[in-house]
């Protein structure tokens, strides 16, 4: 016997929407797991753990020495788009002793989000090696802390030897909407990586 949904009255069923996965990736005290929790429609899965005395030599706070907390594994959320698009996040852990996660975090997803604090901009170098190496998709967006120095998306660009491609987006990773433009970024820059592809083959 073969079960199924009935058509009465020509009906059909609606469409389940696509769902994706983004990786938000970036340095230490970024703001990772601010802009998973401002975007997440739903409570978003936390791993974090107080900072001891001894990881301080491990773990170097500065430019966010009012730190108290990391994660040491991930930050899950979900955010629905539209009716047909709903994305996954995955938040990393941004210490380098945590990066052999990184590898499975990555698997599968569609394309990440590198953050940045211009303060610290060479702890952007990392994530944006990690995803050039591995082929995926980001797009960087420079965290607008409000003691730091603002510099155009352009300047940013440079200062990262950024391919022209990539999207580099200022926000405040604490709004949501400013959230979802980034993660609506890396999903259009991951599309159009991918209608390319074909042509450089």
């Amino acid at each position: 016997m073969v079960f199924g949904r009935s058509k009465r009255g020509g009906r059909t069923a609606p469409a389940e929407p696509v769902t994706l996965k983004i990786l938000v990736a970036g340095g230490f005290g970024v703001g990772k797991t601010t802009l998973v929790g401002a975007v997440s429609e739903i409570k978003p899965l936390r791993t974090e753990e107080l900072l001891t005395e001894a990881s301080r030599p491990v773990d170097s706070t500065r430019g966010v020495e009012a730190k108290s907390t990391t994660t040491v594994a991930m930050d899950f959320g979900r955010i629905t788009i539209n009716d047909a698009l709903v994305l996954y996040l995955f938040g990393t852990p941004g210490q380098d002793r945590f990066w052999f996660l990184w590898d499975e975090l990555a698997t599968g997803a569609l394309g990440a989000v590198v953050l940045a604090d211009t303060r610290r901009l060479d702890n952007s170098f990392a994530a944006i090696d990690y995803f050039e190496r591995r082929g995926i998709p980001f797009t960087v967006a420079v965290n607008c802390f409000e003691d730091a120095e603002q510099y155009p998306a352009e300047t940013v660009r440079e200062a990262l030897d950024l391919d022209g491609a990539v999207p580099v987006l200022l926000c405040d990773a604490r709004q949501r909407e400013s959230a979802r433009d980034v993660l609506i970024s890396v999903v259009e820059h991951a599309m159009r990586n991918a209608a390319r592809a074909p042509a450089d083959m």
